[in-house]
């Protein structure tokens, strides 16, 4: 997983009145949310942490805070909890983010990257994932940014199994390693695929309209 590094200081005052002034001012109020519910307001560079989101985007990342706290540094391991966007400008208007310990195992979200082209659907078949990602549990820092599968060899209807994905050691696969990630289909069958899981959806709402009519 990356680690990328933020300047911030502690936030004095809080309020609407304040984190508006820090916007005009260039900076973005932002929260730290630790342990035992305790919270840490903050300020940061507003073009400095857009620089990061740009370079993080739709990626795990370690965000190493360095905190000014009137003088004295403080260290912070952090995970971007959520950002608000401003509705009409597009620009970063708040940034939530909560404490990580880098020694303790939890589950990430991994993008699996499909590398090469299937030839089977060079043969008028259809490629089908069904895991743009995979759950890895394991230390913040040994959780590879990608998990990379060459699919150039799939015919119709062959696919790989999440057991097929090559994990790095120090994680584990936190999902059924039967179930298929990505396959070749014949065309056909994939319409109809499509047309059934169209109509689930469609049943689950019905039933959760009926639920709440009764």
């Amino acid at each position: 997983m990356i680690q990328v590094d933020i300047n911030a200081a502690v936030r004095k005052n809080t309020g609407k009145g304040v984190a508006r002034s820090l916007r005009r001012a260039g900076m973005t109020p932002c929260v730290v949310y630790g342990v035992a519910d305790d919270t840490i307001p903050l300020q940061l560079d507003t073009k400095e942490l857009t620089r990061v989101l740009f370079r993080i985007h739709r990626r795990n990342a370690v965000v190493n805070l360095d905190i000014d706290d009137n003088g004295k540094s403080i260290k912070k391991n952090v995970l971007i909890r959520e950002i608000q966007v401003h509705p009409v400008k597009d620009h970063v208007v708040h940034a939530d983010f909560c404490v990580l310990s880098l020694d303790k195992e939890r589950v990430f979200e991994v993008p699996v990257s499909y590398t090469g082209k299937a030839k089977g659907v060079d043969l008028g078949g259809e490629l089908m994932i069904s895991y743009p990602k995979v759950p890895i549990k394991g230390k913040p820092l040994d959780i590879p940014d990608e998990i990379v599968l060459d699919i150039s060899s799939l015919g119709i209807d062959d696919g790989f199994k999440l057991s097929q994905l090559e994990i790095p050691a120090g994680v584990s696969l936190e999902s059924d390693p039967e179930r298929v990630c990505v396959a070749v289909v014949p065309a056909s069958r994939k319409a109809v695929s499509e047309v059934e899981e169209g109509e689930s959806a469609d049943e689950d709402k019905g039933e959760t309209v009926a639920e709440t009519v009764e």
